[in-house]
């Protein structure tokens, strides 16, 4: 794995966000890069509430919290299929396990990914003896501590690879680097299976099907473009993306992220 992405697609509006927040990513000790996308930061003290909108990537976060007034948790958030809303304000700290598509199933053998997809669950549910994790992660003001506990947590799991997992994951990398690939016969063709096995082992090891991330993928790409300096042609931005025409393009984008694109692209983002 190359040094943490510095893309900021799925994030909305990133530009705000990181006017109000620091934001960090952080590459894992080198046995977990296989399984993990990278570590993610954030710090915030507000004198004004802000809410703080992401269109979530095809990836199970695990996610270290503390927020003003509450004790601090940590989750297993699985796939998030809508815009995800978190209202930040006061002063608090999250530190979050972004996993690369198929990557967590390693740590959690026995869990179908499907079973996580939609969902957000107390971190001792997944993990039994994560109790003290939690303190370990979000106590430190010094950043690389915190890195350095989020890979003991993660090594003490013990991970070993899974055949099936990292074919997965090499298939979503595929689908996210390939702008041929838009749609599921296609991919199952290019890697000789049929549409029905790839859903399967979707469904086992990602949480998601492969048209799912197909049309994900498509939306981070309009998104970034719609923050972009430069103007949009979205009729040929939808053709280059694989959209029948420019209202399927629409369609997708504003039911993801609340607005139109053409809103979007003129600062009039979700409330």
């Amino acid at each position: 794995m190359a040094a943490p992405r510095r893309d900021t697609r799925g994030i909305v509006d990133a530009a705000e966000l990181f006017a109000r927040v620091r934001f960090r990513r952080h590459e894992p000790a080198e046995p977990l890069r296989p399984y993990l996308e990278h570590y993610w930061l954030i710090d915030w003290d507000l004198t004004q509430p802000y809410a703080s909108h992401v269109v979530p990537h095809p990836s199970v976060n695990v996610v270290f919290q503390r927020y003003a007034g509450q004790d601090p948790f940590g989750e297993v958030a699985g796939i998030g299929l809508g815009l995800f809303t978190q209202k930040l304000e006061g002063r608090g700290r999250v530190c979050g396990i972004q996993f690369r598509p198929g990557g967590f199933r390693p740590f959690a053998p026995g869990r179908p990914l499907s079973a996580l997809t939609g969902k957000r669950l107390p971190l001792p549910e997944v993990f039994p003896d994560s109790a003290s994790a939690v303190a370990a992660v979000l106590d430190p003001d010094d950043e690389r501590a915190r890195v350095a506990a989020l890979d003991a947590f993660l090594l003490d799991l013990d991970p070993h690879p899974d055949p099936a997992a990292a074919l997965a994951t090499a298939l979503v990398d595929r689908i996210r680097a390939d702008r041929a690939i838009r749609n599921v016969g296609t991919l199952a063709e290019a890697e000789g299976m049929t549409v029905r096995a790839l859903q399967r082992l979707f469904s086992a090891y990602v949480g998601v099907g492969p048209k799912w991330i197909i049309l994900r993928y498509r939306i981070h790409e309009a998104l970034e473009r719609a923050e972009g300096s430069e103007p949009v042609n979205w009729a040929a931005l939808a053709a280059d993306l694989g959209y029948a025409d420019q209202a399927h393009l629409v369609r997708d984008f504003t039911a993801t992220v609340g607005v139109p694109p053409t809103s979007y692209a003129a600062g009039h983002g979700p409330a």
